[in-house]
């Protein structure tokens, strides 16, 4: 249990990392990790999109979050509309989650209060 834990610590400070070097258009890759800029879609509250970290390494989509933003639903499809994968998790976490197809994808953020984040990528083999 300890050496999971230890992962998602790696896993956690690697994208907050990447975040923090991030330059002016949001994209920058580091150590073959691309970071996707996370927009507002559908905002009512105080934005939270700078709470929410992704990346893109190959055909692995890694995604945290840096503070506790309650119940967040995601869902990850192709750029035309066909859903690859739907989860929900509570924050602060993070997880990690393997795209088959190379193609150009959107990751959607949807928090318990209606707000909607959004970040486009490409899976490239």
């Amino acid at each position: 249990m300890r050496h999971v834990k230890i992962k998602q610590f790696v896993l956690l400070l690697g994208l907050l990392l990447s975040t923090a070097w991030g330059n002016a258009n949001g994209f920058t890759v580091i150590d073959g990790h691309s970071h996707i800029a996370i927009k507002e879609a559908n905002v009512h509250a105080e934005p939270k999109g700078s709470t929410i970290n992704a990346s893109i390494s190959g055909h692995t989509l890694m995604v945290s979050f840096s503070q506790n933003i309650g119940q967040v639903a995601v869902e990850i499809t192709t750029t035309t509309g066909v859903t690859v994968d739907c989860l929900s998790t509570m924050t602060p976490t993070g997880f990690q989650c393997y795209i088959t197809d190379a193609g150009d994808y959107v990751v959607t953020f949807t928090l318990s209060n209606g707000d909607e984040y959004y970040g486009e990528f490409t899976v490239t083999d």
